[in-house]
């Protein structure tokens, strides 16, 4: 990978206002908000609700959701960059795809940490969320890691977009990993049937990543393999779409 390049990528979107906004204060507010929603609500709650901390599961949950949110708007710029003809002109550089590709997922790794680790930092300090060092670092690095497949989904997306097309499709994929995934509300107050349409999402899994440091239920082993899974597929598409877009050139 060019690391000038690479460092380029990182520093333009960390210079990006919208990153400030989508990274720290959205999911955070998000968390307040439902985390307080939910404790009033939890003493009428019965069934797949009972026994379960919602400060707690939220705090994974929203980790998780504002996490692929970020990472997902990588789509954004590789969308712009293909309509403009940047990318066709990076291809005749010494640019290899494979350093272009990877540059932007590595930009979107980097915007998911922060996201992460404010709506931890939310939980510990004003929610009183409580783990040992090793918790935190397994719920932070845990669901970090679990982020790639969504940044692999945000580039290619902005492979398949148009400029004009390309955030109402960020946008529809937000709400559905989101809402159908239990990232952006809790799974464990869903009927039945939804719950198991959620087990399906990437999304859900993702989550429960975030949930495995406070719920033993929570299945890491599984989550792992499903997301590792949907990294390998999801890279492929993003490698077939890219040398389809070349042999236009």
């Amino acid at each position: 990978m060019s690391a000038g390049f690479l460092k380029l990528e990182v520093k333009r979107v960390i210079r990006a206002r919208k990153f400030w906004i989508a990274a720290f204060l959205f999911p955070t507010l998000l968390y307040l908000m439902q985390a307080n929603l939910f404790d009033m609500m939890q003493a009428n709650l019965t069934g797949g609700g009972a026994g379960i901390n919602f400060s707690e599961h939220l705090l994974g949950s929203l980790a998780a959701f504002g996490a692929l949110f970020v990472a997902l708007n990588v789509g954004t710029r590789v969308a712009i960059e293909r309509s403009t003809g940047w990318q066709r002109q990076l291809r005749i550089t010494p640019l290899s795809p494979t350093s272009y590709l990877a540059a932007k997922l590595a930009a979107a790794m980097v915007v998911a940490l922060p996201a992460i680790t404010a709506v931890a930092l939310t939980g510990a300090l004003l929610q009183g969320v409580r783990l040992p060092v090793g918790g935190w670092l397994q719920l932070v690095l845990g669901v970090w890691l679990g982020t790639l497949p969504f940044a692999l989904l945000g580039v290619f997306i902005g492979q398949v977009a148009t400029a004009e097309s390309v955030q109402v499709l960020t946008s529809v994929s937000h709400m559905l990993l989101g809402v159908l995934g239990g990232a952006l509300v809790p799974s464990v107050a869903f009927p039945d049937w939804m719950q198991t349409a959620s087990a399906i999402m990437p999304s859900h899994w993702l989550a429960e990543i975030g949930h495995s440091p406070f719920e033993d239920t929570a299945r890491l082993g599984l989550a792992a393999v499903v997301l590792a899974g949907w990294t390998v597929v999801l890279g492929g598409a993003v490698i077939l779409r890219y040398l389809k877009d070349s042999a236009r050139v």
